[in-house]
């Protein structure tokens, strides 16, 4: 049986990627640094479904994370022939010095790891001719965002990595694809229901599942890039056509909305 692997799986959006791909038949390694979700998430998408389902607790923060994670999937016989790479971080603040401890973990997380990540497994799947990953980059790669401006730093890099090594691995059989979302509705925004259930009305907010199976559809293709939703595309051009000073203005007037504190997760990665 195949192995898929999912970072951030325990929950959220990475979760929903762990149950479609184990409806497709993928035996799956659920990766998260978070011992009690995979403590529940694992028994219960194993029971459900009927794959194997191997949970591992792993920090992916940690510089050494992608080389512990591909020893420890080598010691189980368990590469996988897909590779999710969903874990991700966020706050909606200004930056200040007390927050760049989180803004460092952010930058290791999304960038380090994920970079470490694709060339380690990327290097084991062209010897064997064969392999999938996915990079969940957002949106708000191509927008200016104050507030969420590692964040959207970071995404941008993956975007463009992820690209790049979709033309550099191609050519030995590996497809890297890099997925764009818009507002997906999970815990890592750390917004109302009211607010996430009107998102879902005006189509601004997706559900996890309605995202998973455009992504994993565009990744079976072999497609180099997907950016699901409307909003997507005019977002972004919307954006490109306002002046600095009204952006400048359009943050102050949000600002003392949005950034109540520090919102941080981990378990997902979104817009």
């Amino acid at each position: 049986m195949a192995y898929a692997l999912v970072t951030g799986g325990s929950s959220g959006m990475g979760l929903e990627y762990c149950r479609q791909l184990a409806r497709r038949g993928y035996d799956i390694i659920m990766v998260s640094n978070r011992q009690d979700q995979l403590d529940e998430a694992a028994p219960a998408l194993s029971g459900e479904s009927g794959v194997k389902v191997i949970p591992l607790f792993l920090d992916l923060a940690d510089p050494a994370a992608a080389s512990l994670l591909l020893e420890k999937v080598d010691a189980m016989d368990a590469f996988p022939e897909i590779v999710v790479h969903n874990a991700g971080m966020f706050f909606f603040l200004e930056l200040n010095p007390e927050l760049l401890p989180k803004a460092e973990a952010m930058v290791r997380l999304h960038v380090g790891f994920v970079t470490s990540s694709v060339v380690l497994f990327g290097e084991r799947m062209k010897q064997r001719g064969s392999g999938r990953m996915l990079l969940v980059s957002s949106m708000a790669a191509r927008i200016p965002a104050p507030g969420i401006s590692v964040y959207a730093a970071s995404k941008a890099y993956l975007r463009s990595f992820g690209e790049s090594m979709y033309y550099e691995l191609r050519p030995y059989g590996v497809t890297v694809t890099t997925v764009c979302p818009a507002a997906i509705d999970t815990p890592l925004y750390g917004l109302s229901d009211k607010m996430r259930l009107w998102g879902r009305r005006l189509g601004l907010i997706h559900t996890p599942a309605w995202l998973v199976r455009r992504a994993l559809r565009a990744l079976m293709r072999g497609r180099c890039r997907v950016s699901p939703s409307l909003i997507n595309g005019l977002v972004p051009a919307l954006v490109s056509l306002l002046p600095p000073p009204f952006e400048a203005w359009i943050w102050k007037k949000l600002k003392p909305r949005l950034g109540r504190g520090a919102k941080s997760r981990t378990p997902a990665a979104g817009a």
